[in-house]
């Protein structure tokens, strides 16, 4: 035994790393697997200051996120990407035999998150139609902590009701931190709940520009939350979280009010994704070897195909990369396609229409 697996910690030494797009899968030209935006957009960078440390949390950043979100700049934590944002919630409100619950199938980094923490994983699965098992949630609310729930869900595109929502904050006001992840919401951005801030004391929601924004590079995040709730989680998060040039790029993707602004910019490209998206659907409706397709409020869509192992791996074979979803709970013979470029989508629906399997 190296020395390294022996001081390992019992928790990690067993544990699975996510399969990130990037870690599980490499080559390909087109890359339709990990959800991002197909569009590039150039910045300006002020290189005088990358002698300093950063500020803690940038004041132009922070106020530039709650104008976009329309909340209070004392309810914005930024932090790097929605994934530093899990763990803070974890590490700053669980401990000894606390546990999080996440209803699967789900974003994987809740999991994960916790078992690097050492904390408990409660599974309420979703129902058969994608909503949540409300009951059985209930059921399993002793020593909750912190309820992780995903919409738009990844990675089933699909939404979790309103009233199901305030459901599960009810089931745990006065116990449990309810984190609504809407790192898809600008494909849905009707359904947020961000405006429920001040009526629920329990509700975080985390929020992050790698995806409608396409700025997946830069890893910028943010928890949405009240005060309290991010005064304790500046406790936790490390003294320089966002750096100068993520913060310089990120307030001028959150720019308004000119006509080549990064918002206006954001939701242009945000209206030819759904373009594409379209097309994708239309063309999976008409394939004899696709048998479901579940609808999506995101940029990706999820389908099942009795043939996805061929299928998948002639789209390898052509350079066009997307996600097997198959091994996790309800989702057998599920594939997960990215909203690409009108270039890309090409390709994808090139390949699809020709597999004969």
């Amino acid at each position: 035994m190296s020395l390294a697996e022996k001081l390992t910690r019992n928790n990690i030494r067993d544990l699975v790393p996510y399969a990130s797009a990037r870690r599980s899968m490499s080559g390909g030209r087109i890359w339709l697997n990990a959800n991002e935006s197909p569009y590039a957009n150039e910045y300006q960078l002020d290189c005088s200051v990358l002698n300093r440390y950063p500020d803690f949390q940038p004041a132009s950043l922070i106020q530039a996120y709650a104008d976009y979100a329309q909340v209070e700049k004392e309810q914005v934590l930024a932090s790097r990407g929605a994934d530093e944002a899990i763990e803070l919630l974890i590490r700053t409100f669980c401990e000894d035999d606390d546990q999080i619950l996440i209803c699967p199938p789900t974003y994987g980094m809740y999991a994960i998150s916790a078992q690097t923490c050492n904390i408990g994983v409660k599974k309420v699965p979703l129902n058969s139609d994608f909503t949540l098992d409300l009951p059985a949630i209930e059921a399993a609310k002793d020593k909750v902590k912190v309820v992780f729930i995903c919409s738009p869900n990844n990675p089933t595109g699909s939404l979790v009701a309103p009233q199901q929502l305030k459901a599960v904050l009810d089931i745990f006001k006065g116990q449990a931190i309810v984190a609504v992840d809407e790192a898809y919401i600008e494909y849905a951005i009707e359904t947020s709940v961000a405006s429920w801030l001040n009526e629920y004391d329990n509700l975080a929601v985390m929020r992050t520009m790698s995806k409608a924004f396409g700025l997946a590079g830069i890893r910028c995040g943010y928890t949405l939350a009240n005060a309290d709730i991010i005064q304790a989680m500046s406790k936790v998060i490390p003294p320089y979280p966002i750096s100068w040039p993520v913060a310089q790029i990120a307030v001028q993707a959150l720019s308004a009010n000119e006509p080549d602004s990064g918002l206006v910019r954001m939701q242009q490209q945000l209206q030819q994704t759904m373009v594409q998206k379209q097309r994708i659907v239309e063309a999976l409706e008409k394939l004899e070897y696709v048998y479901e397709q579940v609808p999506s409020a995101s940029n990706f869509i999820m389908f099942r195909t009795e043939k996805k192992k061929a299928l998948f791996e002639t789209l390898v074979e052509a350079g066009i990369l997307i996600r097997d979803y198959s091994s996790q709970i309800m989702l057998d013979n599920s594939l997960r396609i990215s909203v690409g470029s009108e270039a890309e989508t090409d390709a994808l629906l090139s390949v699809l229409n020709e597999f004969k399997g």
